[in-house]
């Protein structure tokens, strides 16, 4: 990023803070992707709270961000495990914020399985989380009674075009990865699993190369909305993974079982749109699959008769590439900063909570000031 650019971004986040601040800072955990422009927000994130700690998600660390970010906050390892054991999680709680009002910054609905005892445990307060993704979202969502507000920004209006872009990145990794290997899209029959925001897009830009593109999806309601835009949807699941030559799987969840591996065709390419260990079930793989390296970033599963291709060990693809989408995610990190501050003023019962329209009015003009030049 160019000095300009960062003092524009700086600049923008510095109007966002001020007009976002809340009447009395709230301590803060940060879970998030560290891309090469993400040490403004956590900047950002350090004026509206006393941020206490970063965690990089692992699979998108930008090494030179980590190394500014350090100078002024820790960066802890995360992983799922860390939060899916209630002691584990108290205990890492209390060595960052012991005693202090604390809100929790998630992408991915990290701390969802402990929450109810980090609300119960924690010696100060647990003032509720903001959570940035879909898949987060579902997670806060299916713990049923919440006991602290979560206030979601992942079905924002102003998280559209970062969908959009994210759909774009995914397609341009996938067809990088492929041309690497001497392979090309067209012909290729696409198999997309999960037809949310993320999915259309992806169907939608697979379509636009002239790729046949079919949609499996487990709500109805998402499987007409992709019949009616002109994709063919799948009427059985099995069939559909035989059949296509490149399975992108976007639905934020369990994906592909260790048993649908078998059944897809010989030379098949699968990617996901976040992480393995979301959207993959590889240890459950049947015996007898062999591991090994296909090209840069692409591997190779083979067995008696039977193989297959993952991409970027079954992380998102687009990451290989920077996974930038340009500005456009400054609006959705801006309104996290909101989030933060509806938390710190204790008036949300428990629950799952978005920000006032209000508020994404002041961030989307504050936004157009600096970027719509």
């Amino acid at each position: 990023m160019e000095a300009s650019e960062r003092a524009r971004l700086d600049t923008y986040f510095g109007k966002i803070a001020k007009a976002f601040a809340p009447p009395e800072r709230p301590s803060s955990l940060l879970v998030t992707h560290l891309l090469p422009e993400r040490p403004a927000f956590v900047r950002a994130v350090g004026t509206v709270s006393d941020l206490r700690a970063v965690l990089p998600k692992p699979k998108s660390i930008n090494l030179a961000a980590r190394r500014d970010i350090e100078q002024t906050t820790p960066c802890d390892a995360l992983s799922r495990e860390t939060f899916a054991d209630p002691d584990t999680a108290v205990t890492y709680l209390e060595t960052r914020a012991a005693g202090e009002d604390v809100v929790l910054l998630d992408v991915g609905g990290y701390f969802a399985p402990a929450l109810d005892m980090l609300c119960a445990r924690f010696s100060g307060r647990v003032l509720g989380v903001v959570e940035d993704t879909e898949n987060g979202h579902k997670r806060y969502a299916e713990l049923g009674k919440l006991p602290c507000p979560v206030v979601s920004v992942a079905r924002s209006p102003l998280k559209d075009p970062e969908d959009f872009l994210v759909g774009q990145s995914v397609v341009f990794s996938a067809e990088a990865l492929l041309r690497g290997r001497g392979d090309i899209l067209h012909g290729r029959p696409a198999l997309v699993i999960g037809f949310g925001k993320l999915g259309s897009s992806i169907a939608r830009l697979l379509h636009a190369k002239g790729v046949h593109v079919t949609v499996y999806d487990i709500d109805p309601v998402r499987r007409a909305q992709a019949l009616s835009q002109g994709f063919g949807v799948a009427r059985d699941r099995d069939q559909a993974l035989a059949g296509a030559g490149l399975i992108l799987c976007a639905t934020g969840a369990l994906s592909l079982r260790g048993e649908d591996f078998p059944l897809l065709r010989n030379g098949a390419y699968v990617a996901t749109v976040t992480s393995s260990e979301d959207e993959l079930e590889l240890d459950g793989l049947p015996d007898g699959y062999s591991r090994t390296s296909s090209g840069e970033n692409v591997t190779r599963y083979s067995t008696t008769g039977h193989y297959f291709y993952l991409l970027n060990d079954g992380n998102a693809v687009n990451f290989i590439h920077g996974a930038s989408v340009g500005p456009f995610i400054f609006l959705v990190q801006a309104e996290i900063l909101a989030g933060v501050r509806q938390l710190a003023r204790e008036g949300l019962d428990p629950g799952m909570h978005e920000v006032p329209t209000e508020d994404r009015a002041t961030i989307a003009g504050t936004w157009l000031n600096y970027y719509n030049r």
